[in-house]
């Protein structure tokens, strides 16, 4: 009985031990790191100043590695101003996207970052955030949540990157050929590149589409390439010129099933791009000769950025669009060494940064961090 009295007053002294350690006054957090001095930064905004920003980032679709560039992005530009951001996907379930903001609003966080909402009732969960006093910045959502008052909504400049692609494809078909269009309706941005697509075939009567297919689902590349295969053996070598796929999930697919086939005469221009695209891109006889995209890891970033200004009381406008560039499988293989997301800039020059909505406050506050 003593023996385990005995015991019991000694975790009892551990446990005292570690919450004094972690509670301690010295100016350090539980992880023993230095916390920042914010009064000591000039111009900090009050409402960063009083106190330890929390910020959730929640994604609807999932499961490739553009989303997961995008979240990193946001994650870290938030953790270098010392903020505490944590990051959702919901693999394309709805209900999971919008339980995920319910709990955000419950949880009460300082902001929230909301991607890829295509549905009524993301309009009707930003008005929530809202009236709750949570800012709110969007990327790539439904244009009805321009409707909610103070919010951001933030987008690839999706019409200039459909222009990119196409202006690639026809100048290599020379205004003529046959070719596959892969795409889904539904999301904002494939409804603005649609739009870009459907006047670039009035333009170019020369260009014929023979098929149309494309689904959002958990694993679009590999559905996008059983359904390449398919459509592969109803037409013949010579029939079909080139891919255009309007999202990089649906190109990994496309270009898996070339492959396979042995039809690399296909080729592909598609939309965004990743470390896996580019691996793609630069493998033996690949057919993916180009793609249009914007930095994800700076799209999330940027967003970060935007809603940080909103939770400070800075202006902030209604509307931002990314400027998107085109990356051609040429000009990856013109350096002789793979290329990936963090050596991209070796030929396309500014790749991976943007100093968009950076403030000078901000600056002085990932110094302040970096030098804990």
């Amino acid at each position: 009985m003593k023996r385990n009295m005995f015991k019991v007053l000694i975790l009892s002294l551990m446990a005292v031990v570690l919450v004094a350690t972690g509670c301690s006054t010295s100016g350090k957090s539980s992880s023993g790191k230095a916390a920042v001095d914010k009064g000591a930064i000039a111009d900090l905004p009050q409402s960063i100043k009083d106190k330890d920003i929390k910020i959730m980032v929640i994604r609807k679709i999932g499961g490739d590695d553009h989303t997961a560039q995008f979240l990193a992005g946001a994650k870290q530009e938030g953790e270098s101003l010392g903020f505490v951001v944590d990051t959702f996907s919901a693999n394309n379930d709805s209900a999971k996207f919008h339980d995920a903001i319910a709990q955000a609003m419950d949880k009460k966080y300082d902001g929230v970052i909301i991607s890829h909402g295509d549905d009524a009732a993301t309009v009707e969960d930003v008005k929530k955030l809202t009236e709750k006093g949570i800012p709110v910045v969007t990327f790539d959502s439904v244009p009805e949540v321009s409707s909610v008052n103070g919010v951001t909504m933030t987008s690839q400049d999706d019409g200039q990157l459909a222009s990119l692609a196409l202006d690639s494809l026809n100048k290599q078909l020379n205004g003529k050929g046959n070719i596959v269009y892969l795409w889904v309706d539904g999301f904002p941005p494939m409804v603005a590149r649609n739009g870009i697509y459907q006047q670039f075939l009035k333009d170019n009567p020369g260009i014929k589409e023979v098929e149309r297919f494309g689904v959002a689902a958990t694993d679009t590349s590999v559905q996008t390439q059983n359904a390449v295969a398919a459509m592969l053996t109803k037409h013949g070598k010579g029939e079909i010129d080139a891919i255009f796929a309007t999202w990089d999930a649906f190109a990994i697919g496309a270009a898996r099933a070339l492959k396979e086939a042995g039809r690399e005469e296909v080729k592909i221009y598609g939309i965004d791009v990743s470390n896996a695209d580019l691996q793609l891109m630069q493998e033996n006889n690949s057919p993916w000769a180009s793609t249009a995209a914007v930095d994800p890891k700076v799209i999330g970033a940027v967003n970060l950025r935007l809603l940080a200004k909103k939770i400070a009381g800075e202006d902030t406008p209604p509307k931002y669009d990314l400027k998107p560039t085109l990356i051609t499988q040429v000009q990856l293989n013109s350096i002789g060494d793979a290329v990936n997301m963090e050596s991209l800039n070796k030929i396309i020059p500014g790749w991976g940064v943007s100093t968009d909505f950076e403030e000078d406050w901000m600056k002085a506050l990932k110094k302040a961090n970096k030098a804990q």
